[in-house]
């Protein structure tokens, strides 16, 4: 297995030993550097090129949302797990709809701190679509009817197939269940989500759930 390279990005300087430390019990993944405010994060990361970015969301300089954003749009660009003190914040919300692949609170038990990571370098989000959705419930932003206008007309130029896929993608579904519900190869459900991603312009299987429920798409209640 090769080794996944993890850079931190926290003001707090007990957090990042305190994640040093557990990464450091693995073989397989290894932090390459830290930086301690989200302005540093572009230039740690050219520098040390990781796989997954630990990120902060609260620091004084650059937050960890806009952090994000930057980190995002770089080629190639780092997978962002956002650390934070709360399950249920806006502020998490900002940062998945900027790239991030998930979030992790902060006194999450260390084997689930690596699972995590080592799911996200691999391509997958860490955040369940479902909790996406009840993240953005609680938190929609006032232009949340211009947001769904807009989601819609982006919805309206796939597929028939590529819709359900999507829909499916917005309801929590795995691959291997989405490839149950509608009848397809798991190899054919991942070239449709490749497709998805590549067609909406988006950066992950979160925010395909994201535009789902802007759209309007899945029962919030599911």
């Amino acid at each position: 297995m090769e080794t996944v390279k993890v850079l931190l990005v926290d003001d707090d300087a007990l957090v990042r030993a305190g994640l040093r430390l557990i990464l450091s019990s693995t073989d397989d993944i290894e932090v390459v550097g830290e930086t301690d405010d989200g302005a540093g994060a572009v230039t740690a990361v050219r520098e040390h090129r990781p796989d997954v970015v630990l990120m902060d969301i609260r620091m004084p300089q650059m937050d960890g949302i806009t952090a994000t954003a930057a980190l995002r749009a770089l080629d190639p660009p780092p997978q962002v797990i956002v650390l934070t003190t709360f399950q249920a914040d806006e502020h998490v919300v900002a940062a998945l709809r900027a790239g991030a692949s998930g979030f992790l609170v902060k006194d999450t038990p260390p084997e689930d701190i690596l699972a995590a990571i080592r799911l996200v370098a691999a391509g997958d989000a860490i955040i369940s679509p479902s909790v996406t959705r009840t993240l953005l419930t609680h938190f929609a932003p006032s232009q949340a009817s211009q947001r769904r206008h807009a989601a819609i007309q982006r919805l309206m130029g796939l597929s028939d197939r590529e819709r359900e896929v999507a829909t499916a993608v917005g309801t929590g579904a795995s691959n291997a269940e989405i490839a149950s519900m509608l009848f397809m190869s798991e190899a054919t459900v991942k070239a449709h989500i490749s497709r998805l991603l590549s067609k909406l312009d988006l950066s992950n299987r979160v925010q395909i759930a994201i535009l789902v429920h802007d759209g309007g798409q899945v029962d919030h209640e599911a």
